[in-house]
């Protein structure tokens, strides 16, 4: 029985971690709430930056937003100026201090969200699905990466009922800890309903240090 587990997920805690790093108690509700509309914020505001992830990080009474941009000169803006509406427009969710963080993706063909992105944004386009995912795949394939799986599902070049189709390149060992897999969901939206991508990279393997058994090995007994 082939049971399917999200690559992250599967991940937390070994060689990947969270995108929102905080504890709360009572408050957990509201920051939550918080989060999400931070997110839908940068979403909406830098949608032309390709942004991959947000990561926020909270402490007593500051908040701490990383944005990670394929082109961080869009997210600056002139001399800055659209950080500081960012930062501004932030501080109007966020009740505590707001340091706002842009981090560049040097390899966007490496990254599984842009990845996915840009399939969406041809399909959107009316290309061909099977051109678009032979051409996302070589891309990836090209800058680096050591396997790649691109699916997409849904109706098809507008075809009546819905289907899924899906071709890959290369090795993607998803049931090894220590392989360093990237996974994206992506929603295309076109003229005949949304169109789901989702794209796994395989980008080699973690490296040692980054493993965590060390952790685990501390804090076990001596033994009787």
């Amino acid at each position: 029985m082939g049971q399917k587990v999200h690559p992250i997920g599967f991940r937390l805690g070994v060689t990947k971690t969270w995108s929102a790093q905080w504890y709360a108690d009572k408050d957990y509700t509201k920051l939550l709430q918080e989060d999400l509309r931070i997110r839908k914020l940068i979403e909406e505001k830098l949608a032309a930056a390709s942004i991959s992830k947000v990561d926020i990080e909270r402490g007593l009474n500051y908040v701490t937003v990383t944005v990670h941009s394929a082109k961080p000169g869009v997210v600056i803006g002139k001399g800055g100026q659209n950080v500081e509406v960012l930062r501004a427009a932030i501080g109007e969710i966020s009740a505590g201090k707001v340091k706002l963080e842009i981090k560049e993706i040097r390899q966007p063909d490496l990254d599984a969200f842009l990845v996915a992105a840009a399939i969406g944004g041809q399909l959107t386009r009316r290309i061909a699905f099977r051109k678009a995912l032979k051409q996302g795949i070589q891309r990836t394939m090209k800058a680096g990466a050591k396997g790649v799986k691109v699916m997409v599902s849904g109706r098809l070049g507008g075809a009546e009922m819905s289907r899924e189709e899906w071709d890959r390149d290369g090795r993607l060992p998803l049931h090894t800890l220590r392989a360093d897999i990237d996974f994206a969901v992506y929603h295309a939206p076109t003229t005949f309903g949304q169109i789901g991508v989702k794209v796994w990279i395989y980008r080699g393997d973690a490296p040692a240090d980054v493993l965590k058994p060390k952790a685990i090995s501390e804090n076990t007994g001596t033994g009787a």
